[in-house]
């Protein structure tokens, strides 16, 4: 009976996720019924009869007396006619549609008239009549026709008429206004009568021969050959007009004809920067070097045309071309910064600094306003071209230029990450070595600077940094580790013992340095050393971490015994370190005791009860030992202890999943959301527990309340994997390990996904990323990284098992 009935569960459960109810379809919508405050709720109208007025008002029939007209006509047509009424045969006959039938005289001409009157009229009221000019604005026409009118007379006509005719009007009430003739013209050519429309701008030149814009716009419209006559007759009204001759030079197909036209034009405008520039690109180096000379006797205002003249000049002449130009231009700050690339050009670095300090006093010697950011700008834009010398001097120059003292470390930061994040890495580095002279003892500017050298510098700049950091901060216990791992990762290994015997005599007792000292014997094989150095830091800085990885060594090198004397002696001192009872709890579990590990953990959870780890394992312990019961009470006593924990809520879910127990998971589930609405892994393991219909919903519900919770992220990476759409599922992934790079599961899922659909660099890519950011948690990561016969791994090993064993998302 019990199997029966379990079948047919099974069933109805595969049969509601392919054809769910219209309850569950609809669950989503319910949901946010809770977002609906009371005094919405009762502003909700009831809903009422539906029926119409007269339906839920029936009244009595009205019966109205008809009246005695319509009797007696009704009386009347059933009465046989037996004589003609005269009125109906005024022409000797009755009136019948027809040829000869009379009509009445419709003056068609008068029509036509009428509405030609009422459109004048129309037109007229757009008309100012005092001062003769039209309302309606013709340079909207000229950007507006591209979405008015159709193209190439597709589209209504009528459209197309009503702004001819409005043209029309603007022509013939202003005809000296060039930009109604323009319109006109770009209508017909946007219909397709291009003639039309170099006829008629051609009329407009006639009447605007003063205008720049129709005479291009002429230009534009004719053929290749008129266009030329078209420019030369607008050369002879517009002799000014740089743009008309630098369009006549555009019509010229050979560049000898370019270069006459503008050699021409420069002798109308001299003074013109623009045709210059133009001239100036037609030439050869020589050529242009002479035509730039006397570009700037012309323009000597013109910063480009200095500079363009100082890169051609010869090293000797650039720098007089410069001197001329600082005479010329004194409020110009790029002509300082084109001197200093100069001469960083030339090797003389040494006049770098002095060139970019004399800048600054002339420039506020002429009342010039110091721009931080514009410098900031340029020194990076220096940067980038290579000139470092000039960077760093202009960065030194203005770093402290209107920077409040109290906002310093602050802003200087700020600046290095925007220099870094934009690749000026040599500015970003000037600022960090700025704001350390400035802030010697500061143990943040000194990380934040290792860390810029270790992502973008070399061994050598990240270890000569550390070693000045030391010296500045030798109580700073992570300066010595980072320089220490830095020549141990090089592999040099005496040179890294050497780093710690130092840190040692600055830091006698610390933790952190022993266990480093120990961990880099352990690394090259020197158990016998690493052992002294644990039996040395217990005696001196015994705590409970030491305790712990002396143990955890014993263990690693199957001397169990050992490892549970040293986690006893560690007890004795550290009773409240959670860390220590389980590790009693896991030998013992390895020796295959089962009651001691239950004791240990238990006696571990009185002792720590806010360890939530000591909780879930003592769980794991009793389940493996088919004790569902005694499971679900530690989890609900742990909850009880550790309320609100969304681990021990999902640990309590997952329990039941394991054992089969679908409805009871949904149930505790639907518990933990109500009290961690927030928490990213409990909505993630949720989106997977939902049949496939409705786990898109719930992922939007989920990103909703935790949008930037990471485990939320990995699951709709998963979910985008599974529906196949790759590209997206890309992106999702790396969005969530830019998000939290030390969750080793995201890498691990990454890595798994590019190992089925992506290529050998995109694989590679992945790993060298992961190992440079080096992740320490993720529940799969863990359980590969912190296993015992795993405890020597590199971090690049540990993706590959992990993306190895971890589930395919289904």
């Amino acid at each position: 009976m019990e199997r029966r009935e379990m079948l047919y569960r099974e069933e109805m459960e595969k049969y509601r996720q392919e054809r769910p109810k219209i309850q569950q379809q609809f669950s989503d919508l319910k949901r946010k019924l809770s977002e609906v405050s009371f005094d919405e709720w009762m502003s909700i109208p009831e809903v009422g009869d539906v029926r119409n007025k007269r339906q839920r008002n029936p009244r009595a029939e009205k019966h109205t007396p008809v009246p005695d007209s319509v009797l007696m006509r009704a009386a009347m047509q059933q009465e046989a006619a037996t004589s003609v009424d005269p009125r109906d045969q005024p022409f000797d006959g009755i009136l019948t549609p027809g040829f000869s039938t009379p009509a009445y005289n419709i003056d068609m001409k008068k029509i036509g008239q009428a509405r030609n009157t009422l459109m004048d009229m129309k037109l007229t009221q757009v008309s100012d009549s005092v001062s003769g000019q039209t309302v309606v604005d013709p340079k909207g026409y000229l950007t507006d026709l591209q979405s008015m009118l159709p193209q190439h007379g597709s589209g209504d006509i009528n459209d197309v008429k009503k702004a001819r005719l409005l043209l029309k009007s603007v022509r013939e009430t202003n005809p000296m206004h060039a930009p109604g003739w323009i319109a006109s013209a770009r209508l017909e050519e946007i219909t397709g009568k291009v003639q039309a429309a170099r006829n008629l701008i051609m009329k407009g030149t006639e009447h605007c021969q003063q205008s720049e814009d129709i005479w291009l716009e002429a230009a534009r419209l004719l053929p290749n050959d008129m266009a030329r006559s078209v420019i030369a007759q607008a050369v002879r009204h517009l002799p000014s007009s740089v743009r008309v001759w630098i369009k006549g030079a555009e019509l010229e197909t050979e560049v000898k004809a370019k270069k006459k036209v503008l050699r021409k034009a420069l002798e109308q405008i001299p003074n013109s920067v623009r045709l210059w520039k133009y001239a100036v690109e037609l030439e050869e180096e020589e050529d242009a070097r002479v035509m730039l000379s006397r570009a700037v006797e012309c323009c000597p205002q013109s910063v480009e045309l200095w500079l363009a003249l100082a890169r051609l000049e010869s090293y000797e002449n650039a720098r007089k071309v410069l001197n001329k130009a600082r005479e010329n231009v004194p409020t110009d700050r790029q002509i300082w910064i084109t001197a200093a690339k100069l001469e960083e050009a030339h090797g003389n670095t040494a006049m770098v600094e002095k060139i970019i300090e004399r800048a600054l006093m002339s420039l506020r010697a002429n009342m010039v306003e110091i721009n931080r950011e514009h410098w900031m700008k340029d020194a990076t834009e220096c940067d980038k071209t290579g000139c470092v010398f000039t960077a760093q001097a202009v960065i030194r120059a203005v770093i402290g230029h209107d920077v409040e003292e109290e906002d310093q470390e602050d802003t200087w930061l700020e600046d290095a990450e925007l220099c870094s994040g934009q690749g000026a890495f040599e500015c970003a580095r000037a600022i960090f070595a700025h704001a350390l002279t400035i802030y010697p003892s500061k143990q943040n500017i000194w990380l934040d600077a290792a860390h810029f050298e270790r992502n973008h510098g070399t061994r050598e700049s990240l270890e000569g940094l550390l070693q000045r950091a030391v010296a500045s901060c030798p109580k700073t216990e992570v300066l010595w580790l980072m320089l220490a791992k830095s020549r141990w990762l090089a592999g040099d290994v005496p040179a890294a013992r050497n780093t710690l015997a130092q840190a040692f005599q600055a830091n006698p007792n610390s933790e952190e340095i022993w266990l480093a000292a120990v961990k880099l014997e352990s690394e090259n094989n020197e158990y016998e050393r690493a052992r002294k150095l644990l039996e040395k830091a217990r005696s001196s800085a015994p705590t409970a971490r030491v305790f712990m990885k002396s143990a955890k060594l014993e263990w690693c090198l199957s001397e169990l015994k050992r490892g549970e004397e040293l986690v006893l002696e560690g007890l004795a001192m550290f009773q409240d370190d959670p860390k220590l009872w389980m590790m009693k709890g896991q030998l013992a579990e390895q020796r295959g005791d089962t009651d001691a590990a239950r004791q240990a953990y238990q006696e571990g959870v009185k002792k720590c009860p806010r360890s939530v780890a000591l909780w879930i394992l003592l769980t794991q312990l009793e389940e493996t030992k088919h004790q569902l019961i005694k499971a679900r009470a530690v989890l609900e006593k742990a909850r009880l202890k550790n309320p609100q924990n969304a681990e021990l809520w999902l640990e309590s879910v997952r329990l039941e999943l394991r054992a089969g127990n679908k409805a009871i998971a949904n149930t505790v589930m639907a518990n933990a959301m109500q009290e961690c609405p927030n928490a990213g892994i409990l909505w993630a393991e949720a989106i997977f527990m939902e049949g496939r219909p409705q786990r898109k919903t719930k992922s939007v519900d989920a990103l909703k309340r935790c949008e930037h919770d990471p485990q939320v992220l990995l699951a709709v990476s998963k979910l985008f994997w599974i529906e196949r759409k790759l590209q997206k599922a890309r992106e999702w992934f790396m969005r969530t390990v830019k998000l939290e790079p030390d969750l080793g599961d995201a890498w691990a899922y990454f890595y798994k996904f590019e190992k089925i659909h992506g290529t050998d660099e995109q694989q590679n890519d992945v790993l060298q990323r992961c190992v440079q950011v080096e992740p320490h948690h993720g529940e799969g990561w863990c359980a590969v990284s912190k296993a015992i016969a795993n405890w020597k791994l590199k971090t690049d090993v540990v993706l590959k098992l992990s993306a190895e064993k971890l589930p395919m998302p289904a």
